[in-house]
């Protein structure tokens, strides 16, 4: 599944300065956005020169850029721009808005300068803060300069991992777990700040659901003989690999009949003592499908694995971790492991990898996924809050060599451990994570921007250091 952003494009110029050299800039940005295949919508069919600077041009982009349903904003002042139109158009349209300009050259032989582009960025800013207008900004740099591409692409995923939050439909089956006194949400919070949407159903309607596809519906029996082919066994045998099957359709199409972002499961020990298996391998084979899943009832897990997948444009399929234990015997490296759950097409080639029986919770029915996944550089996060705060715990690991364990595991080491688990202990954090292959931090820093009421809390790379990278370093 990509999370594809369309992009309102209104590129701004003074009445004083180069008309020329504005409209040049304008195809030449154009050409780069064509150039990374950026899907976005010029104002050429609304304004004189397909230029931002004029009253009136603010009021015909905002009616085509509604109409065109953008996702988001970018006004390169492609000279010193119009401060005051480029804000009236993003305050009205009301979607994330990213500023920039182009580096000037050295004046002319005259002393005559083209643009001054860089002031009328301070102008802009200036104003939108005034009209309380949030905003994205890549430093005045050239059209080649790598922080440019940088900030275009950080900025797209931001504006998806935001746009995938707001309004999301999480599927709830059933209550948290008695005991998971951590899992507890507000919900009336969630749909008045950010139009949320919880859609809930009970066990007795899965295990209804299930039990009726699994005698009625052939789906079952070509999935189940799908999976046999796929995977190895250990203790599931062919009647509880069919009620896997069921199990994994059911759901599936519930989260597609409901438009589901994804699904929070109270995976045990009601469903397990009713249908005599256990969700984990089937919410990871849904993860892997684009539909997150996460344990226990996570709500706020779920929302963090919707932004963390949007964020990566569907790339890579995200993965549900609790936070377990130390590496024994590096200081720095943390077992990110749950019970089966991950994504089987995140699973490391060559080792053990089985669907098997839940090995800690009696009496051990079937229904885990057990592999390590892939190394590599991580993104790590988790969305939660207390008292009305809320915050997006984010930082990057990479994984470690470490002990092999049933279940699914990933052993992932940082720069200064002990600073995140402060993080998770003073913060309103639990013990579970979203986490997903790559590195989206930045990206995730300005998603908050678009988020009314969620503040960062970045651990590794610090709110400084990924401020510092937006700006081209490193």
């Amino acid at each position: 599944m990509k999370h594809s952003i369309k992009l309102g494009l209104a590129p701004t110029r003074r009445f004083v300065f180069s008309a020329e050299d504005a409209r040049r800039y304008k195809g030449l940005v154009e050409q780069k956005l064509r150039d990374w295949k950026v899907e976005f919508v010029t104002i050429d069919s609304v304004t004189k020169e397909g230029l931002l600077f004029e009253r009136r041009d603010a009021v015909a982009a905002t009616e085509l850029f509604k109409k065109e349903n953008v996702d988001a904003v970018f006004s390169p002042h492609v000279n010193f721009g119009t401060e005051e139109v480029v804000s009236q158009l993003a305050r009205d349209v009301g979607k994330p808005f990213l500023l920039w300009g182009p580096r000037d050259e050295a004046p002319n032989a005259e002393g005559v300068r083209l643009r001054d582009t860089q002031c009328g960025l301070f102008a802009t800013a200036n104003v939108l803060k005034k009209y309380r207008v949030p905003f994205s900004y890549i430093v005045n740099s050239r059209l080649d300069d790598p922080v440019f591409e940088r900030g275009v692409r950080t900025f797209l995923s931001a504006v998806a991992a935001a746009k995938s939050f707001h309004r999301a439909r999480i599927g709830q089956i059933s209550t948290r777990p008695p005991n998971f006194y951590t899992m507890i949400v507000n919900e009336q919070d969630l749909i008045l700040r950010w139009g949320i949407e919880m859609v809930p159903m009970d066990l007795v309607r899965v295990e209804r659901g299930v039990l009726e596809l699994e005698k009625t519906d052939k789906r079952v029996k070509d999935e189940a003989a799908s999976i046999a082919r796929r995977f190895q066994r250990r203790g599931v045998d062919d009647g509880k690999l069919a009620r896997i099957a069921a199990l994994k359709l059911f759901l599936s199409d519930w989260a597609e009949q409901e438009g589901l972002a994804a699904i929070a499961f109270k995976c045990h020990d009601d469903l397990p003592d009713s249908l005599g298996i256990y969700p984990c391998w089937v919410n990871g084979e849904l993860a892997g499908l684009g539909l997150p899943v996460t344990c226990e009832t996570d709500v706020h897990g779920a929302l963090t694995a919707v932004m963390l997948y949007a964020a990566a444009n569907g790339s890579t399929p995200p993965f549900f971790a609790d936070l377990t234990q130390r590496h024994p015997t590096n200081d720095n490296g943390e077992l990110l492991w749950h019970c089966g759950n991950f994504p089987n097409a995140l699973a490391e080639e060559g080792g053990p990898n089985f669907i098997g029986t839940h090995f800690v919770i009696p009496p051990h029915r079937p229904g885990t996924g057990n592999f390590a996944i892939r190394g590599g550089d991580v993104t790590i996060a988790r969305f939660d809050g207390l008292d009305g705060e809320y915050s997006l715990l984010i930082g990057h690991g990479r994984s470690t060599r470490g002990p092999y364990n049933l279940g699914t595991y990933l052993w992932v080491e940082f720069d200064d451990w002990p600073k995140w688990e402060e993080h998770v202990v003073r913060g309103p954090y639990v013990h579970h994570v979203a986490a997903i292959h790559g590195s989206y931090a930045p990206a995730l820093y300005e998603a908050t921007r678009f988020i009314p009421g969620m503040r960062p809390d970045p651990v590794e790379p610090s709110e400084e250091q990924i401020k510092g990278w937006l700006r081209g370093n490193g």
